[in-house]
């Protein structure tokens, strides 16, 4: 059964019974001073405990499917978008280092900006009687996020130097499916694994080069052999004439 990341709403009350000087700091405060450097405390202690606001939409958001294969590598997809007005960095962790990797296993994200991340996993074959439902649990996969400025290079170290303002998006669980039996996740899941090879191998291509450019730089060079083999006809019949 996934994970989903969810924090239960903190009440005023328990804020309050958290800081208690809340309620008593108008009234014990001795200056502005004191009023103000309370203040800041407060709002400090305030978005810690408030819960973090989401930056990315995931699809689908609470699981990863794979078609159940045992002994095999199998591929599980999820689609990735910045719902944020900011550039958001993102990075995938999993509990299962050895048998999953993520490709990529992180980037940057313009606003609105959406990309298909394949999930690599290799299915172990079952144990003694072992259920399906009891393998799907063994693995998580983690995706966080982080606001970056515009125009920032990705590394992971990113999310270490600024682990404080860090955001787990979700925590997703795996869901296996029969590959022998239609069903709309799995449909869905094949639709999302052609649309990442199709990106992936867009981005493998060389940029085409154009015929008109072609022809300029040509146009370009021609000219330029016209410039040189005048000057040196002029070059010559000035070595003449000074003879």
């Amino acid at each position: 059964m996934a994970i989903a990341c969810h924090q239960k709403p903190t009440s005023d009350a328990n804020l309050f019974r958290l800081c208690p000087f809340w309620s008593s700091g108008n009234a014990h405060n001795q200056n502005e001073g004191n009023a103000q450097k309370s203040s800041k405390t407060v709002s400090s202690v305030a978005r810690s405990l408030l819960p973090h606001r989401r930056r990315l939409r995931l699809d689908p958001s609470n699981h990863l499917y794979f078609p159940y294969e045992p002994g095999k590598q199998v591929r599980s997809a999820v689609r990735l978008k910045n719902s944020s007005k900011s550039c958001v960095a993102f990075k995938f962790q999993t509990t299962a280092p050895k048998s999953c990797y993520m490709r990529p296993p992180g980037g940057i994200l313009a606003p609105g900006e959406s990309l298909i991340a394949t999930v690599f996993k290799f299915v172990e074959q079952p144990e003694n009687n072992e259920k399906l439902s009891d393998q799907k649990n063994r693995v998580k996969f983690k995706i966080m996020s982080l606001k970056v400025n515009e125009g920032v290079d990705y590394v992971p170290e990113l999310f270490d130097e600024q682990k404080d303002l860090v955001t787990v998006e979700r925590i997703l669980g795996v869901v296996f499916l029969d590959p022998e039996r239609p069903s709309s996740a799995l449909e869905k899941l094949k639709r999302q694994l052609a649309e990442a090879d199709t990106a992936l191998e867009t981005r493998k291509k060389p940029p085409a080069e154009t015929g008109p450019r072609a022809v300029a730089e040509g146009l370009v060079i021609d000219e330029w052999k016209e410039r040189r083999e005048k000057y040196l006809a002029r070059q010559q019949v000035q070595a003449v004439d000074s003879v």
